[in-house]
C-alpha cells in the first residue's frame, strides 16, 4: 500500500510539473547530439528528487547529507536544463555533493588518501557518464530499474547495506518516469536533472555496498554505461574531437541513428545486457577472484565496442 500511494503521488507531481514546464517553456530542442527530432518537455526526471524528498521526510533522522547532496545536484542540473551553466559550476557542485556523501558513509575514515582521490574521479565520472547516456526514450528509466533491482537483490539476499525502501523509492520513481518516457513519442525527457539526480542516488548506494563488503566488484552493476562512456571518449580522442562537444558516437546513438533501430528497442537491449552482467556478478561473487570477474565481464564488452569502432571507421573511409 505504501508504494501504491507513493506511485500515485509521484504521478500527480509529474502531471503538475508538465503544466509548469509547458507554461514556462521548459522544452528540449533537438541538436546535433540528439537522437530525437521533435520538441519535447524537458526535466521530467525531477521526479527522482521528489521521490528522495518524500523518503527523507519520512526518515528525517537518516540520510541527511545524502539529501542535501542530491538537492544540490538536482537544483544545479535543473538550472542547467533551463539555462546552460559553465562546466566549472556544475563540477564544483558535484564535488561538494560527493564530499557530503563521502562524509556520511565514512569514506574519509575508511579509505586511504589515494583511494579517496580515485573515488572522487570514479564518482564524478560515473555521474556524468549516466548523463551522457541519457539520449533515447526509455534508456535512463530501464537502466535505472535494472541497477536498482540488482542492488535491492544484494541488499535482501547477500548483504544488508541500506534500508530496502530507500532503493524501492528510486524504482517507483523510475516506473512513473517510464510511463511518460518509454513511448514512441515521449511525453517528457529526463533532462540533466533526471539523469544526474538518479546517478547520484545510484553512486551513493554502490559506494555504501563497496564499503560494506570491501569489494569493488559492485561497480560492474554500471558496466554497460561505464564501458560505453569510456570507449566512446577514447574513440573521440582518436578522432581528435573535443570530448566536451555534442556528438553521436555512443553505441546507442549509432544503433538508433545509423542503423535506425527503434529507440525503445535499443534501450531494452541496454537493460537486458546489464541484467546479464549483474546476474553474472551476483552468481560469481566470492566464487572467483574480483580481478578475474572484472576480466570476465569487461573483455567481451570492450570487444563489442571495438567492433563498433572499426565499423564506423570503415564507413567513414567509404564516404570519403
Amino acid at each position: 500500500m505504501q508504494y501504491t500511494i507513493l506511485g500515485i503521488l509521484l504521478m500527480i507531481l509529474m502531471l503538475v510539473y508538465f503544466k509548469l514546464a509547458d507554461c514556462y517553456n521548459i522544452i528540449d530542442k533537438p541538436n546535433q547530439r540528439s537522437s530525437h527530432t521533435e520538441i519535447t518537455l524537458r526535466g521530467g526526471g525531477i521526479i527522482f528528487w521528489f521521490s528522495a524528498l518524500i523518503y527523507f521526510l519520512q526518515n528525517i533522522e537518516t540520510n541527511y547529507f545524502f539529501f542535501i547532496g542530491i538537492t544540490l545536484v538536482s537544483l544545479v542540473s535543473f538550472w542547467d536544463d533551463i539555462q546552460s551553466l559553465s562546466n566549472k559550476i556544475r563540477m564544483s557542485v558535484q564535488f561538494l555533493a560527493i564530499t557530503l556523501i563521502f562524509f556520511e558513509i565514512g569514506v574519509f575514515n575508511l579509505v586511504p588518501l589515494l583511494g579517496i582521490i580515485v573515488a572522487y574521479i570514479v564518482a564524478v565520472g560515473l555521474i556524468n557518464a549516466y548523463n551522457f547516456m541519457d539520449g533515447i526514450n526509455g534508456i535512463t528509466g530501464l537502466y535505472t530499474l535494472v541497477v536498482m533491482g540488482s542492488l535491492l537483490y544484494v541488499n535482501q539476499e547477500i548483504q544488508v547495506f541500506t534500508d530496502s525502501s530507500f532503493i524501492k523509492y528510486a524504482m517507483i520513481a523510475s516506473l512513473v518516469f517510464l510511463f511518460f518516457n518509454y513511448r514512441k513519442r515521449a511525453k517528457c525527457f529526463a533532462g540533466d536533472v533526471g539523469s544526474i539526480t538518479i546517478a547520484f542516488w545510484v553512486i551513493y548506494l554502490v559506494l555504501k555496498l563497496i564499503l560494506r563488503t570491501d569489494s569493488l566488484i559492485w561497480l560492474l552493476f554500471l558496466a554497460i554505461y561505464g564501458v560505453d562512456a569510456i570507449c566512446t571518449i577514447i574513440h573521440r580522442l582518436y578522432l581528435r574531437q573535443n570530448i566536451f562537444e555534442a556528438h553521436r558516437l555512443h553505441l546507442y546513438q549509432v544503433l538508433s541513428n545509423e542503423y535506425k533501430i527503434q529507440h525503445r528497442l535499443v534501450a531494452l537491449y541496454y537493460a537486458v545486457a546489464q541484467i546479464i552482467v549483474s546476474a553474472l556478478v551476483i552468481c560469481l561473487y566470492q566464487k572467483v577472484h574480483d580481478l578475474v570477474l572484472f576480466v570476465i565481464i569487461l573483455l567481451p564488452l570492450i570487444a563489442t565496442y571495438t567492433v563498433k569502432f572499426y565499423i564506423l571507421r570503415k564507413k567513414i573511409k567509404a564516404n570519403i
